[in-house]
């Protein structure tokens, strides 16, 4: 499968609920094999709802992309840039999430928005990228590491009433 095959694009007001759809299908067959039904239940109505998805993404600071390979939607990215960012960081881009269905895993489909991401960090010359990894996600904390990412710090992430380590990690564009 080329790279070539895979189209990104922004997600607008009339892709929503494509963005929604493929937001809980990426992060339950990720995350739901470690966590309690009870807690993904809970983080998904809470986080993956149509009015707070909205609001994300009606912030100035964030963005999202959507990755498609024949017109279906298989993965997606999200951007926070400033006061948007999970954490503040000076002049930084943050990685809030790649998720890519779980059938497309090693297909370079979390490359492709990786290299998007990368792109618009080049573009708006700001000094590193950075994102926070699940502590227990070491295929994503081995990717990461692959592209250069280097960990620096950690921060909690709560999922439904579960708090978590995720390990944050950067990778350095000056």
């Amino acid at each position: 499968m080329l790279q070539s095959n895979f189209q990104i694009s922004p997600v607008t007001v009339n892709n929503l609920d494509a963005l929604r759809n493929i937001s809980i299908q990426t992060f339950t067959e990720t995350f739901s094999d470690y966590n309690s039904e009870e807690n993904m239940r809970r983080y998904i109505s809470e986080n993956f709802s149509v009015p707070k998805l909205t609001a994300e993404f009606q912030n100035p600071g964030s963005s999202f992309y959507l990755i498609s390979l024949k017109d279906s939607v298989i993965g997606y990215l999200k951007l926070n840039r400033g006061a948007a960012q999970t954490e503040p960081n000076e002049n930084a881009l943050e990685i809030e999430r790649i998720y890519v269905q779980q059938e497309f895993h090693g297909k370079k489909v979390g490359l492709c928005l990786f290299e998007k991401a990368k792109t618009i960090a080049t573009e708006n010359h700001y000094d590193y990228i950075w994102l926070g990894v699940w502590e227990k996600n070491t295929k994503a904390i081995a990717f990461y590491r692959k592209l250069g990412f280097m960990e620096y710090d950690q921060h909690v992430f709560v999922l439904g009433s579960d708090e978590q380590t995720d390990i944050m990690m950067k990778l350095n564009l000056i």
